[in-house]
């Protein structure tokens, strides 16, 4: 049999690994002939832009690159695939490029969207009687697909933020004249990144001294009441905030997100710390500064976790023995099975519970007042962020995997 592989959603530093992760696992098997890679996700499969990943993955120093590159080497997309009743046509599209070159399986590596796609593949197969597989293999900073532990491109995440929170910190410190920095980290619906800033106490840092999580109702007054607060006692206070807190729009003076959504229907939802800077200006008056760590805590492959490099091609590997094994409609997913010492494993999961569905942060994980974690996160989040890659360099920059020829229906 031939099968196909694609990547979807937002770039992440381990979704290549996961590439991987099928690719080698894939050629252990003597009844797996051809590892096809889907240009641009799902749209790769619609307009029959299927490249040969044996013409891509041709030598070890191959793999080892495409390991400590970040972002998609497939690339992406941000396509909604249709309701198969109301335009089949998509559909039949997918199926004919997929018998034309003898697919037999169908591996998506990719976050909540993504798992809507395996989803509805799925059960259009199932009703026409297709024998396609349709396996999901998860992918996202944010950590909010349902039913597994956590993601791979999490731990990375985590650890960027981490240590860019930390190098904040020394920035801020430095002068006698109190300040305020808010942090505004990636979470479209959830808080999982920005209460991984918690780690920094671990090694005895006091900061972040507040974090807010769109889990939690948020207020600029006592935002405000908390900031005075805590600038009594440190001077500069560094403040974590997730992307998805909502402002009342009464308590601001000017909203600087777009209002936009995205082809899913998602906000686009950078701004909150610019608003949200210009209330302590109005209202504390000290030395203030928003920072949007924006695209650099998803793509910052030079603090990758080597945890989560490793786990995200080994769960890429596990997609595999599970189409081996005839199962379909599933999407593959961590079970941590002891904290010390850290141990999981990996079971294949109904996709139809995760495709559209979010993994909230734990409320019992917040304290009471709404401006903080406890504890629990940092247990939760420490293990996911071990390990440091031995990255190859040249000329004092990390190399990275780029292709030697355009793939199709790119010029």
């Amino acid at each position: 049999m031939n099968i196909v592989v694609a990547q979807s959603g937002g770039p992440t530093c381990a979704i290549n690994a996961s590439l991987l992760g099928v690719f080698r696992h894939a050629g252990k098997y003597g009844e797996i002939d051809k590892v096809f890679g889907s240009v641009n996700g799902i749209e790769g499969l619609i307009y029959g832009n299927l490249v040969n990943m044996s013409d891509i993955i041709t030598t070890d120093d191959d793999i080892e690159l495409i390991r400590q590159t970040p972002s998609t080497v497939l690339g992406s997309c941000r396509y909604k695939l249709p309701d198969y009743k109301k335009e089949p046509e998509v559909y039949e599209k997918i199926v004919n490029n997929m018998k034309k070159n003898d697919i037999s399986a169908f591996f998506y590596i990719g976050g909540n969207d993504s798992m809507d796609t395996v989803m509805k593949l799925d059960a259009y197969f199932k009703a026409n009687g297709i024998d396609i597989k349709a396996i999901g293999i998860p992918k996202t900073i944010d950590n909010d697909l349902p039913e597994t532990d956590h993601t791979p491109g999490f731990g990375s995440a985590a650890k960027y933020v981490a240590t860019t929170m930390q190098e904040i910190t020394r920035d801020s410190s430095v002068y006698s004249i109190p300040s305020v920095t808010i942090v505004e980290i990636m979470g479209r619906d959830t808080g999982w990144l920005t209460a991984s800033s918690a780690l920094l106490r671990v090694n005895g840092e006091s900061a972040p001294h507040l974090i807010y999580l769109s889990e939690k109702p948020f207020s600029c007054k006592q935002f405000i009441a908390d900031v005075k607060r805590v600038q009594k006692k440190h001077g500069a206070v560094i403040v974590a905030l997730s992307e998805g807190v909502e402002l009342n729009p009464d308590e601001i003076e000017e909203n600087f997100q777009s209002g936009k959504n995205d082809i899913f229907g998602h906000k686009y939802l950078a701004g909150v710390a610019r608003s949200l800077e210009k209330i302590v200006t109005k209202e504390i008056g000290c030395k203030v500064r928003s920072i949007e760590l924006n695209v650099m805590q998803r793509c910052s492959s030079h603090l990758s976790s080597k945890r989560d490099i490793t786990e995200a091609e080994r769960i890429g590997g596990a997609a595999i023995s599970a189409m081996l094994e005839g199962k379909t409609g599933v999407m593959m997913a961590f079970k941590r099975v002891s904290e010390h010492p850290y141990n999981v494993k990996i079971e294949a999961v109904d996709v139809n519970l995760v495709a559209n569905r979010v993994k909230y942060f734990p409320t019992k994980w917040i304290n009471k007042k709404g401006n903080d974690v406890t504890k629990d996160a940092i247990n939760y989040c420490l293990p996911l962020i071990q390990g440091e890659q031995n990255f190859r360099m040249k000329n004092g920059i990390p190399q990275h995997y780029v292709l030697r020829t355009a793939l199709p229906g790119k010029k």
